[in-house]
C-alpha cells in the first residue's frame, strides 16, 4: 500500500505545476508515482496516472467552458479519433516490459521539453469552425496523439495543443481550452483499459486527484501574479523535465542491465 500523504504530495506537485505553467506538467505524474510514491509496477503507475490526469483535465475544462474558450465541434472530432488511438495505444503499452516502457517514456519527456523550449506566439483565427478542409487533419492528428497518449498513459496536452493549432489555425487560447476535451477523453480511455486489467490503484488515484486540486488552486493563483514571467517559468519546467528524464533513463538502464 502506497503512502497516502506521499501520493497527495505527488498530486499536489503535478497540480501546482499545471496551474502555474499549463501544458507539460502532467507528464511528471508517472515518474513521481514510481520514484517518489514508490509504485513498484510501472503499468500501475501509468494506469493510475491516466485516471488522475483525466480528472484534473475535466476540472480545467469546466473553467474554460465557462469562459467560452472551447471549440466544441473541432475538439469532439479530434477527441473521437484520439479515443480509438488511445485504446490501441494502451493495449500496446500493457504488452511492453515495464522498465522498457519507462525508458521510452523518458525519451518522450525529452521531446516534451524540446517543444516547451520553442516559442508559440502565433495569433490564429478565433472564428475557425469545423469544415471539410480541416476535418481530415483533425482526425489524423487526433488518432496519432491518442495513440501516444494511450501508450504512455499521459494526457498529451503538449501534443494536442499544437495539433489543434496546426489542423485548424485556431488561437492558442482556444487550443488550450479545446485540448482539455481530448485530454479528458484520452485519459479515461487509457484508465478504463488499464482498470480492466487490474492496473489502477484507486486509493492512490483518489488522493492524487485531491492533492492535484489543491496544488492547482495555488499554482493558478501564483500564475496570475507571475503572468509576465510565463516564458521563464516554461523554461524552468522544461529544464526540470529534462533532469527527471535523464534520471529515469539512468535508473531504467541500470534495471535492464544496459549499464
Amino acid at each position: 500500500m502506497v503512502d497516502v500523504l506521499t501520493g497527495a504530495l505527488a498530486g499536489g506537485i503535478v497540480g501546482f505545476t499545471l496551474g502555474l505553467v499549463g501544458g507539460g506538467g502532467s507528464i511528471l505524474a508517472v515518474p513521481l508515482m514510481v520514484y517518489l510514491v514508490g509504485v513498484d509496477d510501472p503499468h500501475v503507475a501509468i494506469g493510475t496516472s491516466a485516471l488522475a490526469v483525466a480528472a484534473n483535465a475535466l476540472i480545467g475544462l469546466t473553467g474554460h467552458a465557462r469562459k467560452r474558450n472551447v471549440k466544441w465541434r473541432c475538439a469532439a472530432t479530434f477527441a473521437t479519433a484520439g479515443v480509438v488511438g488511445a485504446w490501441f495505444g494502451a493495449m500496446l503499452g500493457k504488452a511492453m516490459d515495464g522498465q522498457k516502457l519507462l525508458a521510452l517514456f523518458a525519451l518522450l519527456m525529452l521531446l516534451v521539453a524540446g517543444l516547451m523550449f520553442r516559442s508559440r506566439g502565433r495569433e490564429g483565427d478565433p472564428a475557425v469552425v469545423l469544415n471539410r478542409g480541416n476535418a481530415p487533419r483533425l482526425l489524423g492528428s487526433g488518432a496519432a496523439t491518442g495513440l501516444l497518449s494511450g501508450f504512455f498513459g499521459i494526457g498529451g496536452g503538449f501534443l494536442v495543443v499544437p495539433g489543434l493549432i496546426a489542423s485548424t489555425g485556431m488561437p492558442i487560447l482556444f487550443a488550450v481550452g479545446s485540448s482539455l476535451v481530448a485530454v479528458t477523453a484520452f485519459g479515461l480511455t487509457t484508465a478504463v483499459s488499464y482498470a480492466g486489467s487490474g492496473l489502477v490503484d484507486w486509493t492512490l488515484a483518489a488522493v492524487f486527484i485531491g492533492g492535484g486540486a489543491v496544488g492547482s488552486f495555488f499554482g493558478t493563483r501564483l500564475a496570475a501574479r507571475l503572468a509576465g514571467r510565463k516564458g521563464a517559468l516554461n523554461l524552468v519546467l522544461a529544464g526540470l523535465i529534462v533532469l527527471v528524464a535523464l534520471y529515469m533513463l539512468h535508473r531504467t538502464a541500470s534495471e535492464l542491465g544496459w549499464i
